[in-house]
């Protein structure tokens, strides 16, 4: 019987305790903004809760992957409890960063460990290939479904589009394709349809030039 489901915290995020049992690899999902005291969401494919990175995490990402957060959609990290980090003066543990997707080298990143002192922090590159992707999360996504769900919105659509070529890169040609016309379908929907006919419409000139204020 696996009981760690049973010491999740109650909260809206993860959090490093949801890591005790050791680390756990993710797909981001979406990126969006915060509020001022947490200004960065990110929710991850594999977990229910945000990921809310604290600043030394956010200055990870930037450091490896770019400051533009549009395209960590699709991308894979590694998430582990670090007991070491320290808040108030005692160490309560965090969540840290120990392996990412996207990275040619490892990387090491200087940042502020305590007022005045700062050290290495290193970041392994995430190796997978598209079928280990595909085995961890079973392969079974509903990508109907999901596509779906995002109700014909043009940026909902092209985030599953970058989850999947993150997934499976080039293997799912298919899949692709099905995206790219989800896609296009959002777009058409989103821009106002030509009029072929000449039908008057309810701004036309015609329709308003006798009417008063």
């Amino acid at each position: 019987m696996d009981i760690s489901d049973t010491i999740a915290p109650n909260s809206d995020q993860l959090d490093a305790v949801d890591l005790l049992a050791g680390p756990r690899t993710f797909t981001i999902k979406k990126v969006s903004a915060g509020n001022a005291e947490q200004p960065v969401n990110i929710d991850l494919v594999e977990f229910p809760r945000t990921w809310r990175p604290g600043k030394s995490m956010r200055r990870v990402l930037v450091a490896c992957w770019g400051p533009d957060a549009a395209t960590y959609v699709g991308r894979r990290l590694t998430l582990y409890c670090d007991p070491t980090v320290r808040f108030g003066g005692q160490e309560i543990g965090g969540t840290r960063i120990s392996h990412l997707s996207h990275l040619e080298r490892r990387k090491q990143v200087p940042l502020l460990v305590s007022r005045g002192k700062s050290a290495m922090f290193v970041v392994e590159p995430l190796v997978e290939t598209n079928k280990d992707r595909a085995a961890k999360r079973g392969d079974e996504i509903d990508w109907d479904a999901r596509i779906a769900e995002a109700g014909g919105d043009v940026e909902k659509v092209r985030a599953l589009y970058e989850e999947a070529k993150g997934l499976y890169g080039s293997t799912r040609p298919d899949l692709a394709e099905k995206l790219a016309r989800a896609g296009k379908a959002a777009k058409e929907a989103a821009e106002p349809a030509d009029d072929p006919d000449n039908q008057l419409r309810a701004d036309d000139p015609d329709l308003t030039a006798g009417s008063t204020p």
